[in-house]
């Protein structure tokens, strides 16, 4: 798997999904089970690979140096 995540989408993506779960922890809503969702982030933070944007083409990291 090639990183197709950059530095600020990683910070973006955890801090989302440290909310969520955070939400899902200590919200009062009977939804707050969606908040389990922020694993997703989280672990596409971590890994610093994103599948949907491998589906779409999009990258936010910058290009790796190419040996030559």
């Amino acid at each position: 798997m090639t990183p197709n995540v950059g530095t600020t989408d990683r910070v973006i993506r955890f801090v989302v999904g440290i909310l969520l779960l955070l939400y899902a922890a200590f919200g009062e809503s009977p939804w707050r089970w969606v908040g389990l969702i922020g694993i997703i982030p989280i672990i596409t933070a971590l890994v610093r690979f994103c599948p949907a944007y491998a589906l779409l083409g999009i990258r936010t990291c910058p290009a790796e140096k190419q040996a030559h």
